[in-house]
């Protein structure tokens, strides 16, 4: 039960982690979900919106600092 209990402390701190970076990003007035290739549809009682190109570029970041991550380790 004490691991249980560790993995949710972790991913807890994580998470307030993860939210004080989006934070300190929408701050910076980085055009991240407003890219050339998000996809936007505004209708008369509905709007749907999908962040298609800040999703890649996100996963891209973060593909490349795990790769640095994982090279250091060794």
């Amino acid at each position: 039960m004490a691991d249980v209990a560790r993995m949710l402390v972790m991913l807890g701190v994580a998470l307030v982690v993860i939210g004080g970076i989006v934070m300190l990003l929408g701050r910076t007035g980085l055009p991240l979900g407003r890219l050339p290739g998000d996809i936007v549809y505004r209708g008369k009682s509905t709007t749907f919106y999908f962040p298609l190109a800040s999703c890649i570029l996100i996963s891209v970041v973060i593909s490349i600092v795990f790769f640095l991550i994982g090279r250091l380790k060794r």
